[in-house]
C-alpha cells in the first residue's frame, strides 16, 4: 500500500448514489433533497443539490518548468568549466499538470486548491462546470498544510460554495466527493465519514485529516468534500492505495484549518504560523489512568519550552490539554495541525486538566522559532536542506542536509546568518521579510563561522 497526492484533469458528470438512503435519517438533510424524495415516488436523488455545488468546482491545468537533477549540480561553480558535457544538459524541464479547485469567493474570484497541484505553474488556466476559462494566477500558498490560493482574472458570474463547520462532523456521517478522477471529468461519489484527525501518514507535515470512503482516485486532487447540504467540509488531498487507485480511504483537509489558512494567505500572503512552544505525546489509556484521567482523547505535554507562550501563560509538563477554544481535541497531532493553523498573536482558550481538575487557559500564539529543513526551499533555493532557528547571536543554522543545495552553496552547521546584502538580519521574520522583499534573490550572506566571519556570495 502506498499514500499518494494525486492530479487532476477535465470534465463530464457522473452519479451514483444507488442504496445511499438504505437506514438514512433525514431530520438534517436538505429540504430541497426531500421534496425530490417525496415527489411521485421518485427515487431520492442528490441531483438538486448537486445542481447548486457543482458550478463552485472548478478545473485547474498548468504549465510550468522544474529543475531536473543532475551531476552537474554537484559540481562546484568554479569547476564546471572542465565538464562542458554536464554544462550543455537541460537544467530545468517543462511539465504539465491537471487538478481541481472550488470557488470560496466569488467576488473577489479566489479559489482554494492543493499546493502540490500549482506548485512550480508559469500559467494556470481554470475551467467552469458551464465551459468558460479564466486566467489565474497564485496569491500564497502553504506547503505544510497542502493549500493554495488562486485568484481569477478577467472573471464574471461566479458561485462560490458555502462552508460547513468540520469540528461538528461525526464518524458515520454521509460525505459527497467531487472531482475529475483519472481525466473522465467532473465526477460525484458518495460514502461515509470514515475516521477524523488521521495523522502520522507522512504526507504533509501538518495533518488532521478527515478519512472517507467516498471513492477518490488520483485526479480528485484540490476537489470538495461535501455534506448533503451542499456544504464544504474538506479539500480532498490524498489516498490509500496500489497505484493511485481507490480502496475506500481517502483523505480531506478539514474545511475549519482551509479557512484558517486562506484568511492569512489573503492578508499576507503567506501563512505566519502560530507557536504554542510544547513538545508532546499521544494519550495513552496507560499514561491517562496514572494521571488520574478517565478519557483517552487530549493532549499529554511532556515539555514546555523556556520563553514560549505556553510557559507564560502557565501550562506545566504533565498537563492534558482537551479542547481548543470549547472544542475538543482528539490527540496531539489534532492539537498541533489546529496550532499550526493560527495566527500569530491568536489568543485561544485551552482546556487543561491537571491534577484531577479541569482548568481553562488563555494562550497568546508566539511567531515560530524555526523553519525546518524540509520548508526552508520556500525562503530560497540557496537555504534549501537547511533547518534554521532564532538565537540570541541572529539564525543559525541547526542542521544541514550534507546533499542539499544549502550545502553545496557552502552553508556549515553552526553557521550564524548576520546579513544578506546590506540587510542586517537578527530573526527569521528578518530574512523572511528581507527575502520575500526581493523575491528570494540574494547575492551575499554575511556568515558568523566560530570566530570569523566571512561573505558567501551568489553568482
Amino acid at each position: 500500500m502506498t499514500i499518494k497526492k494525486f492530479k487532476l484533469t477535465a470534465m463530464a458528470l457522473a452519479l451514483s448514489v444507488s442504496g445511499l438512503f438504505a437506514q438514512t435519517a433525514i431530520a438534517d438533510v436538505n429540504p430541497a433533497l426531500i421534496a425530490a424524495a417525496s415527489q411521485d415516488g421518485k427515487v431520492p436523488s442528490l441531483a438538486p443539490m448537486l445542481k447548486q455545488v457543482l458550478p463552485s468546482v472548478v478545473n485547474i491545468s498548468i504549465k510550468g518548468k522544474k529543475e531536473v537533477a543532475g551531476p552537474s549540480f554537484n559540481i562546484p561553480e568554479e569547476f564546471k568549466f572542465m565538464f562542458p558535457e554536464f554544462n550543455s544538459m537541460p537544467r530545468q524541464r517543462e511539465f504539465r499538470a491537471l487538478g481541481s479547485g472550488v470557488i470560496v469567493d466569488a467576488k473577489k474570484g479566489y479559489i482554494v486548491t492543493n499546493y502540490h497541484v500549482v506548485d512550480g505553474a508559469d500559467d494556470i488556466r481554470v475551467a467552469l462546470s458551464d465551459g468558460r476559462e479564466f486566467e489565474g494566477k497564485v496569491i500564497g500558498g502553504d506547503e505544510h498544510t497542502d493549500l493554495a490560493l488562486i485568484q481569477l482574472k478577467d472573471f464574471s458570474d461566479l458561485v462560490a460554495i458555502e462552508f460547513s463547520d468540520s469540528d461538528n462532523i461525526e464518524v458515520g456521517d454521509f460525505a459527497i466527493a467531487i472531482g475529475n478522477p483519472f481525466g473522465l471529468g467532473q465526477t460525484v461519489t458518495s460514502g461515509i465519514i470514515s475516521g477524523l484527525g488521521r495523522s502520522g501518514l507522512n504526507i504533509e507535515n501538518i495533518e488532521n485529516f478527515i478519512q472517507t470512503d467516498a471513492a477518490i482516485n488520483s485526479g480528485n486532487s484540490g476537489g470538495a468534500l461535501i455534506d448533503f447540504n451542499g456544504k464544504l467540509i474538506g479539500i480532498n488531498t490524498a489516498i490509500l492505495g496500489p497505484n493511485g487507485g481507490n480502496i475506500g480511504i481517502g483523505f480531506a483537509i478539514p474545511v475549519n484549518m482551509v479557512k484558517n489558512v486562506i484568511s492569512q494567505i489573503q492578508e499576507f500572503g503567506e501563512v505566519k504560523r502560530g507557536q504554542l512552544g510544547i513538545t508532546g505525546s499521544a494519550l495513552t489509556a496507560d499514561l491517562a489512568k496514572n494521571f488520574g484521567y478517565n478519557q483517552t482523547a487530549g493532549a499529554f505535554v511532556n515539555e514546555v519550552l523556556d520563553k514560549s507562550a505556553a510557559q507564560k501563560a502557565g501550562i506545566k509538563p504533565g498537563d492534558i490539554i482537551t479542547s481548543i477554544d470549547g472544542k475538543k481535541i482528539n490527540s496531539f497531532g489534532e492539537l498541533r495541525a489546529k496550532i499550526a493553523t493560527q495566527a500569530v498573536g491568536k489568543e485561544i482558550t485551552l482546556g487543561i486538566f491537571r491534577d484531577g481538575k479541569e482548568l481553562n487557559v488563555k494562550v497568546k500564539l508566539d511567531a515560530s522559532e524555526q523553519i525546518t529543513a524540509e520548508s526552508s526551499k520556500s525562503l530560497s533555493k540557496y537555504f534549501e536542506g537547511a533547518e534554521l532557528s532564532n538565537t540570541d547571536q541572529g539564525v543559525e543554522i541547526t542542521k544541514l542536509d550534507k546533499n542539499s543545495n544549502a550545502a553545496r552553496f557552502g552553508l556549515r552547521e553552526g553557521d550564524i546568518i548576520k546579513g544578506v546584502n546590506r540587510n542586517n538580519i537578527k530573526t527569521l521574520n528578518d530574512l523572511q521579510k528581507y527575502l520575500k522583499d526581493s523575491n528570494g534573490k540574494l547575492n551575499a550572506i554575511l556568515i558568523q563561522r566560530g570566530n570569523s566571519t566571512l561573505f558567501i556570495t551568489v553568482r
